[in-house]
């Protein structure tokens, strides 16, 4: 994520347009780090959520309302005795930083106007809200920063503001072209890095996109670059940066698949690789990707258990796995003992008493062989000794080959376990892994008790050519979907020889086109252990081929003649219901 100085601009372009002359109506204070301001303008009422948080700071607009805390805070109380009913004349950010500045016209117990600044620090652990007076003399901050915590700069009442500048960075949107090149060349590091610690604002993820607009090579120390690349690169530089100057924004979130990965306020081309979603306002796009972002983060933790377990069973399977396929290599040379049972029955009767072995033709190869015998037995008795050991070798064989691939199945199945544990995104998802898991006796019941019934359906898509398609979250559904669901007539799909989704596309009777056929192949590629690579081969039957073996786990199923396509695990031009 880069919630650096561009992302600023745009937000402070969008508080301009919907906060500016707008009178403050309610100030609360949620969280010790956290401000809820509500304002009143002409438009109506319109809330501002800011967010100090060390690991999670934030600025945007909001419709949701939180309850104030019983007793206010001392930093809210405060505010709302300078500011509680202040007018909004200004929002503005300083350079490109990630601050922004509130001027708030207030009348004081005189009666007289003032001005107040309430400044807003997005800047990861050193996030901070700060309350001054005009001049720039802080009057309380949400956080304190001492002396002995910080030797750059104190945030305490009665001292004066500034904005520290450890690392001298330089205004992007003023820079000269002498200057860029020689703050870029001074700096023996790759040029992407360089561009976003020379200048304020700028990202990493801003600086990749400098680069490859430019077509440089981002890891590549600018030194190394000609003057006229450096130009070029200037020129890319300033022709990006210009929307900013323009107020031109383009809020936009960046997927993979379902996950949000990127969100930006100027187009990322170097992401054609994820789906691009436009949004109206950053304030929508700070809204959507955090939450979903909280989301997915709550679904990963809450599902760490049945990862431990799943992962732990999988271990140990796999370890049984191998000890059951070193096992059955020595096995392999069963076929040696009946051989030399057979031919010391049939040559052994020329074998002088005490021999230690025998040579014989092999009638099988036509080969002469060597057999080792026992000086204290009979060559009746060697034949028998030689039969037993491949009885037992063979019989050995034949547990083995059932244990081994019981063995498979179980890891089989604990892999496609998995791959649903990756794709779901509710808590009803994870509710069916564990009742699935239950059922296969992975878990333990604490009592005994009717199976639980979760609510919970499949994935449903709409291909480009109108036909819906269904997605299994998981081996009950995929179950579900595939013998109960599916029609005879409809086609189903899975990733060849990798855990993953049952694809059903209901045909209504009628035959697919070709694009249907590779949108439904590519969900099967993405909702599998296969997701992210470029080519995927897919199996893909009418489903009334599909049929389910004797005793097979839950998902499993057999079918002896298919259709196969290669396909990419690409679903941004899909449509999920």
């Amino acid at each position: 994520m880069a919630f650096d100085g561009i992302v600023v601009a745009d937000l402070v372009h969008e508080l301009r347009k919907e906060l500016l002359n707008g009178r403050i109506a309610r100030i609360v204070q949620p969280e010790p780090d956290e401000l809820l301001i509500t304002v009143k303008t002409q438009e109506g009422q319109k809330r501002l959520l800011i967010c100090a948080d060390a690991s999670l700071p934030l600025v945007y607009l909001t419709d949701t309302n939180k309850p104030a805390p019983m007793s206010a805070p001392n930093f809210c109380m405060l505010l709302r005795k300078h500011i509680g009913s202040g007018r909004i004349t200004d929002i503005s950010q300083p350079k490109l930083e990630r601050i922004i500045r509130f001027t708030i016209e207030h009348l004081n117990e005189l009666g007289d106007l003032c001005r107040k600044l309430l400044i807003v620090e997005i800047m990861g652990k050193h996030s901070n809200i700060i309350f001054c007076t005009e001049d720039g003399k802080i009057i309380d901050s949400i956080k304190h920063v001492s002396a002995q915590m910080s030797s750059v700069r104190e945030v305490l009442p009665g001292r004066e503001y500034f904005i520290p500048d450890t690392m001298h960075k330089a205004d992007p949107l003023t820079v000269s072209r002498a200057d860029f090149s020689a703050l870029l060349t001074g700096k023996p590091v790759p040029v992407s890095k360089a561009l976003y610690t020379s200048f304020t604002g700028i990202s990493p993820v801003t600086a990749e996109e400098i680069c490859f607009l430019a077509g440089l090579d981002s890891s590549v120390p600018a030194k190394e670059y000609s003057e006229d690349v450096l130009f070029h690169l200037y020129t890319q530089f300033e022709i990006y940066l210009s929307a900013v100057k323009e107020e031109a924004f383009s809020p936009a979130i960046y997927y993979d698949g379902r996950e949000p990965r990127e969100f930006s306020a100027l187009p990322l081309s170097h992401f054609s690789g994820y789906t691009k979603q436009e949004y109206p306002s950053i304030s929508e796009v700070l809204r959507t990707y955090y939450s979903t972002r909280s989301q997915l983060t709550r679904i990963r933790q809450k599902s760490a258990d049945l990862r431990h377990i799943v992962q732990t069973a999988l271990e140990r399977n796999r370890k049984k796995y191998d000890l059951q396929l070193r096992q059955l290599k020595d096995t392999e040379g069963r076929d040696k003992y009946k051989i030399y049972g057979e031919l010391i029955n049939t040559y052994g009767y020329n074998v002088a008493e005490g021999a230690r072995q025998m040579e014989a033709l092999n009638y099988y190869t036509n080969e002469m062989v060597t057999i080792p015998l026992d000086p204290t037995k009979t060559p009746q008795e060697n034949a028998q000794r030689y039969f037993a050991k491949y009885n037992k070798q063979k019989r050995t064989f034949e547990a083995l080959s059932e244990l081994c691939r019981e063995t498979k199945d179980d890891i089989t199945y604990l892999e496609s376990i998995q791959t649903s544990l990756d794709i779901a995104l509710t808590e009803d998802d994870l509710a069916g892994i564990k009742e699935e898991l239950a059922g296969s006796g992975y878990i333990k019941r604490k009592t005994v008790r009717k199976k639980v019934k979760v609510k919970n359906t499949p994935l449903h898509y709409i291909s480009s050519d109108g036909y819906h398609i269904y997605v299994g979250k998981n081996n009950l559904q995929n179950e579900e979907l595939t013998f109960h669901f599916a029609s005879g007539d409809d086609w189903w799909f899975h990733a060849k020889q990798a855990p993953g989704s049952h694809v059903i596309v209901k045909t209504n009777g009628e035959e697919l086109p070709d694009r249907t056929f590779e949108e439904a192949g590519r969900l099967a590629a993405y909702y599998s252990s296969m997701r992210g690579s470029e080519k995927v081969e897919i199996d893909y039957v009418e489903k009334k081929h599909v049929k389910k073996p004797k005793g097979g786990k839950p998902g499993f199923v057999v079918y002896y003649t298919n259709y196969s396509l290669v396909i990419d695990s690409d679903i941004s031009g899909l449509q999920e219901v």
